[in-house]
């Protein structure tokens, strides 16, 4: 079965509502609604006095209509007693201050006294419901780490770093030689005297830095796997267990393939526009978020959140063109989604999501966009068997957020963004139409013909051995820029020419470097087949000298104008190529167009604008065909309207 549906909030309303929306729900064609999540005063208005009475009431009215639920545990919200009663659960700002009652997720990952209480109420709502068959699935918390949650500088965060430290460390002594402490006196007669990273003048050592990152991640995980274990350990066997991933992955303090480890699949809200933003995000941008989700779990997905009207907190953003709405859920599909929830049913006239529209508005007219989401279930519902077969890539794409960390510790380029870094590695790939996986980088790689590894700049010898032998056995890796320059505790090696473990692999040495802004552009002169293809690079530059590599593009200003750019080593069966910069559209384009060739992988020739997905079922194959852009345009000699997409049977 595949599950369409809403986000519902029957609490937000007079209990005489609930019927009407049930019926209009009903009659979009969902056949699921996700309730529960921030209702934890609801469920427990006094401490240890729990009522479910409200929800059992909406359960049965639900399962009158044969609906199924997504039930969220409502730790991301907890009540106002508990702060009143405990204000050490809260979470502290940089400066030390606590966060205030108000708001959501203000609570801290590392304070024993939230986890007990989270612990019960999460406990008794899952014994309470656990053989209630209209619940399937169970949602821990709500978009872990999300408006800076994940981050917290409180006493009980500074004295569990210290106790991270001591347990990772064998002395005080062994960490003081592999941060440098030495560097402006720093060393540490014990590890209490270590600070967490808050406000100083100057900055903080990396190394300490990347470890407060790693105990941050740890922190967070280590309270959602708490969590996940008790809803397992109490849940009906009919029941699964997920949890909703927040988008800006990499500019979160958690590892996401750890945090959705224990989960049986994950789910994602997908707001390719929000509170602020004039327009969307790009298309391939999006694309590489579903990439993304699908590869945390290595299987397909939910969307539990479905953006429809305009959003806002605060500031409100774009409003979804007709169709553009429905056009982001078949990319959704397309790239892997299963199931898929619109956020939200019904806008809130009261509270701090008052501006964040939904399928009905304030004013309760089942207008354009019910007409919109009722079209997507009725198209979509039957192609269950599609939407659950798992997808193949050639292409992976990886990451590492020791890695990410340690950028966001030392910046290097004031524009520097790792975001738009790893997309621009993803875009040459999705504007050829091909499957690509967005990994972790320690996941398997024979399965691959590519393996793109953008700005990863920290690098330890296990991960540059496994590059080398999917190399050797025929396969073609893409670096970009400042790869291999670091190792695993954020310092650089003595005496290695970079890049460094990778050296070999590249064929080229960088004998100097420069930090780039995005409108310094450098132009670029090709070389040989590129000679005609214009070239330039932004944000970055590492200055190549090939050694058994050629190079492709060459730089031309004055005094640089002997090193190359662009860089492509063939290494045993397989190729390396190097992106010294921040190397534009066009040239990147055309490398990946080399690549593709080279290893047949399948492509499908498109308009700009226009994504094309092949999916396969068995013997059958579809296409899934999405108009980015607000004006006609053509596939296969068929006319695409403004953001219409089709499924196509071939």
């Amino acid at each position: 079965m595949t599950y369409l549906g809403v986000d519902y909030y029957p609490e937000h309303w007079p209990a005489e509502k609930i019927d009407e929306d049930i019926e209009g729900i009903k009659q979009l064609g969902a056949n699921i609604v996700r309730i529960g999540e921030f209702a934890w005063h609801l469920m427990e208005p006094e401490e240890g006095k729990f009522d479910f009475s409200y929800f059992d009431q909406v359960i049965e009215k639900l399962k009158q209509e044969d609906f199924h639920i997504m039930f969220g545990t409502p730790t991301a919200t907890f009540p106002a007693w508990l702060a009143d009663q405990h204000p050490e659960i809260l979470s502290a700002d940089e400066y030390g201050h606590p966060r205030v009652f108000g708001g959501r997720r203000q609570y801290c990952f590392n304070s024993d006294v939230y986890r007990s209480y989270a612990a019960a109420i999460t406990r008794k709502v899952v014994e309470h419901y656990k053989d209630e068959p209209a619940i399937i699935v169970w949602q821990i918390d709500n978009e872990f780490g999300h408006e800076g949650s994940d981050m917290c500088w409180c006493g009980s965060c500074e004295k569990k770093f210290q106790t991270y430290l001591t347990e990772k460390y064998d002395s005080i002594d062994q960490l003081n030689e592999e941060w440098g402490t030495i560097f402006w006196g720093q060393t540490y007669n014990d590890f209490s005297e270590i600070p967490v990273p808050k406000p100083t003048i100057t900055t903080h050592n990396p190394s300490l830095k990347l470890e407060w990152a790693r105990f941050r991640s740890d922190s967070l995980n280590g309270f959602a796997h708490e969590m996940t274990e008790i809803v397992k350990e109490t849940k009906g066997a009919h029941q699964q267990v997920t949890t909703n991933v927040s988008g800006g992955f990499f500019s979160k303090w958690f590892d996401h393939a750890e945090n959705l480890r224990p989960m049986d699949f994950v789910s994602y809200d997908n707001y390719p526009v929000w509170g602020g933003l004039e327009e969307p995000i790009a298309p391939e941008a999006i694309a590489m978020m579903h990439d993304f989700n699908r590869g945390l779990l290595d299987k397909n997905y939910w969307i539990v959140e479905e953006l429809m009207g305009a959003q806002g907190h605060d500031v409100i953003g774009y409003l979804p063109r007709p169709n553009q709405a429905k056009m982001w859920s078949y990319q959704a599909f397309a790239h892997g989604c299963s199931n898929l929830l619109y956020f939200r049913w019904r806008g809130m006239t009261k509270g701090a999501e008052q501006f964040c529209y939904g399928v009905v508005d304030h004013d309760n007219v089942y207008g354009r966009k019910y007409k919109e989401v009722q079209s997507l279930f009725s198209e979509i519902k039957d192609y269950g068997e599609l939407l659950d077969a798992p997808i193949q890539a050639d292409i992976a794409v990886l990451y590492d957020y020791d890695n990410i960390w340690a950028w966001r510790s030392q910046i290097q380029s004031r524009d520097f963004d790792f975001t738009d870094e790893l997309v621009r590695l993803y875009r040459p790939f999705y504007n050829q139409n091909a499957a690509i996986d967005v990994i972790p980088a320690d996941r398997e790689l024979s399965s691959y013909k590519v393996v793109v590894v953008p700005v990863m700049h920290v690098m330890d010898e296990t991960l540059a051995e496994r590059l080398r032998t999917f190399v050797q056995n025929g396969g073609t890796v893409l670096f970009s820029y400042r790869t291999g320059l670091k190792g695993k505790d954020n310092n650089l090696r003595l005496g290695e020419v970079q890049p460094g473990l990778v050296r070999d692999l590249v064929g080229a040495r960088i004998e100097e470097i420069e930090s780039l802004t995005k409108d310094h552009r450098l132009k670029l002169q090709g070389e040989g087949r590129f000679s005609e293809v214009p070239g330039t690079v932004s944000i970055w530059r590492d200055l190549l000298v090939p050694e058994t590599a050629e190079a492709l593009y060459q730089y031309t200003d004055a005094f640089y104008d002997s090193y190359a750019a662009v860089t492509k080593n063939s290494f045993g069966q397989g190729h390396v190529y190097y992106i010294g910069g921040g190397l534009n559209e066009e040239a990147l384009d055309r490398i990946g167009e080399e690549i593709t060739e080279h290893h047949q992988i399948e492509t499908i020739s498109s308009v700009r604008g226009v994504e094309v997905y092949r999916r396969r079922s068995g013997e059958d194959s579809y296409l899934f065909v999405m108009n980015h852009t607000s004006e006609e345009q053509w596939f296969q000699g068929e006319s695409l309207a403004p953001f219409e997409s089709r499924l196509i049977q071939e």
